[in-house]
């Protein structure tokens, strides 16, 4: 039997790090954790009670009274992100949460709480993750971290086609507009910023299919696990 690794998925929005980071989990039989569906959801409940981002003490005392699981839903086949007992899958892809998740997430308060809890997560390895941080911060160890890009146009449209159905009225320059501030605020905020590990392997998926893109990322994967039994 191969050992089981730590796989660590970093890059920018809307490049289908989820996406890959489900596939490599039910095709190793790993466990998968959306750390964007986490800070998705702290920012929707910061949203849900009004809490004040400048407020050290308005933040922390939010924290206190969050409580993050995943739920395997069976319907999906999918993990579910469970907020203080309630499913929020439904609500943390919204925009008034894209609007403000770059913001929330670069709290510093914010990163440490949703890292001690990835970390604890991850303890045991066969788990993929995949975020912002996680090959640099969260899991530096990981024995394969990948840093996923693609160009910008391409995201957009990625975008887009995710949220068109839930709200038609969206316009592409609106998620162009949204996708760089998140990608500026992301790559400069203070805390944990986004960039590529040094050992990581880079996915540019702007011309792959989903096909290509796991097939690259499976071989990754068994090459990993077969050099860490030697």
């Amino acid at each position: 039997m191969l050992k089981k690794i730590t796989i660590a998925i970093d890059g920018f929005s809307s490049c289908g790090k989820s996406t890959l980071a489900r596939q490599l989990a039910k095709a190793l039989n790993y466990a998968f954790i959306d750390t964007g569906a986490m800070y998705r959801a702290i920012t929707l409940y910061f949203i849900r009670h009004q809490t004040n981002l400048l407020s050290p003490s308005d933040i922390n005392k939010a924290l206190e009274n969050i409580h993050l699981q995943f739920q395997f839903n069976p319907a999906t086949e999918q993990s579910d992100i469970f907020l203080n007992n309630e499913n929020v899958e439904p609500f943390i892809r919204e925009m008034q949460v894209a609007e403000k998740v770059s913001t929330v997430a670069a709290i510093k308060a914010v990163r440490q709480f949703a890292v001690h809890q990835q970390q604890l997560m991850g303890k045991q390895k066969g788990i993929v993750m995949d975020g912002r941080d996680i090959g640099t911060v969260v899991f530096p160890d990981a024995e394969l971290k990948i840093f996923m890009t693609a160009d910008t146009e391409t995201r957009v449209q990625r975008r887009f086609k995710e949220l068109s159905a839930k709200k038609p009225d969206i316009s592409l320059d609106e998620i162009r507009q949204n996708l760089q501030s998140r990608d500026h605020m992301d790559t400069h905020r203070e805390e944990s910023p986004l960039f590529q590990a040094n050992d990581a392997l880079v996915l540019d998926n702007s011309n792959l299919s989903s096909e290509e893109q796991i097939n690259i990322a499976l071989e990754w994967a068994r090459q990993k696990m077969n050099s860490s039994q030697l």
